[in-house]
């Protein structure tokens, strides 16, 4: 899945980037779509996210493009790995922001693991 997200200053920080925080929220809300665009019907909770290294800054304006792939499945949860690219306004060429796995485990109403569908 891609898609696009623009950062605005209501997501900046004290610096003038964006806040890590708003950027950790979109990753999970994004990850997030994209697993339950692959298991309708099915309810997934987050499990994980690997380490979280912030390598670049991202100004207001700037144009983020998420790019979520499925990395693995197993039983019960489902890895998806994220590029976050960024196109800033003052900067020619895209470039790598962040970059992080996502983990989803699939619960019953009970909040009990269940089987993903083959």
């Amino acid at each position: 899945m891609e898609t696009y997200k623009t950062v605005l200053t209501s997501s900046l920080n004290s610096q003038g980037t964006l806040f890590g925080g708003q950027l950790l929220k979109w990753v999970d809300e994004y990850a997030w779509t994209a697993a339950s665009l692959d298991f309708p019907g099915i309810k997934l909770v987050t499990r994980a996210m690997d380490s979280i290294d912030f390598t670049a800054g991202a100004t207001n304006g700037s144009i983020l493009r998420f790019v979520i792939m499925q990395e693995h499945k197993g039983i019960t949860s489902v890895t998806y790995h994220i590029v976050i690219y960024c196109n800033a306004p003052d900067v020619k060429n895209e470039y790598v922001l962040f970059s992080n796995n996502v983990t989803f485990v699939a619960v019953d109403s009970s909040g009990k693991k269940v089987a993903l569908p083959l």
